[in-house]
């Protein structure tokens, strides 16, 4: 049995991810292309084309000084119950599905114009030019799509720090130790268990680690620029009615 599903099923759910994701990057400020970009070349990419190479031997490799029955399966489980591999896969799917929520907003506010475009001109009317030219158009990130955008950047916010603090918590800390000692049940005693390649593992987590992070300072910029943008032109919305204002009142 194998850590990793067939490479076909793989490049087919991550090449759906990465198409519907596209979709939302359409209408994504430049930090959010950036995000994108960052996460399925240094994250998806690398996780999909090397994780195999290096994590592939696991618990095969994973050996322990003692030939009790039990006891290596009962070490491995107690020093790694969830396989980063798997961890890291939830973390991409639970960071990339917020974004999904812009996607489908979008092709709600699109759907609404295209039932007013058919009203307002008729069947008769419309193009297939016209309907192609909506279905292109890019949406400004103003209204509700900015309240849904900035609450898919904070939820993404959330998941990110939530699995590596999991990741750092599960595994007392992101360096892979050669050597582990363990205790539990139906070992003898205290036996000795070795990691195979754990620098190599020490090393790719770091990489993981430091690309979740980079994600991190992304979605906080493109959070912060997304607020500052909407205070200067609720600032400058504010302007122009005390101006007219300021107008009628001396007029």
């Amino acid at each position: 049995w194998s850590l990793f599903p067939p490479a076909k099923l793989i490049d087919d759910v991550w090449g759906a991810l990465y198409a519907q994701l596209g979709g939302v990057n359409k209408h994504s400020t430049s930090l959010g292309k950036i995000w994108l970009s960052v996460l399925f070349i240094f994250r998806i990419t690398i996780l999909v084309l090397a994780a195999e190479s290096v994590w592939g031997d696991e618990q095969s490799d994973f050996t322990c000084n003692t030939q009790q029955p039990g006891c290596k399966n009962v070490c491995y489980d107690h020093f790694f119950p969830v396989s980063h591999i798997r961890l890291w896969c939830l973390q991409l799917i639970f960071v990339s599905t917020p974004a999904l929520l812009v996607a489908m907003h979008v092709a709600y506010r699109k759907r609404g114009d295209k039932k007013t475009m058919l009203a307002s001109n008729g069947p008769e009317k419309t193009t297939d030019t016209d309907l192609e030219t909506l279905k292109r158009r890019r949406l400004p990130i103003t209204g509700t799509l900015w309240w849904t955008y900035t609450c898919s950047l904070f939820f993404r916010l959330i998941f990110e720090g939530g699995f590596m603090y999991a990741l750092y918590f599960v595994y007392d800390g992101f360096q892979m130790p050669r050597l582990v000692k363990c205790e539990q049940w139906p070992c003898p005693n205290k036996v000795d268990c070795f990691i195979s390649r754990p620098t190599e593992k020490t090393i790719f987590t770091i990489f993981m680690v430091s690309s979740s992070a980079i994600c991190m300072v992304l979605n906080v910029a493109e959070l912060g620029y997304l607020i500052v943008k909407a205070i200067l032109r609720l600032e400058g919305g504010m302007w122009i009615i005390d101006l007219r204002c300021h107008s009628i009142f001396f007029s």
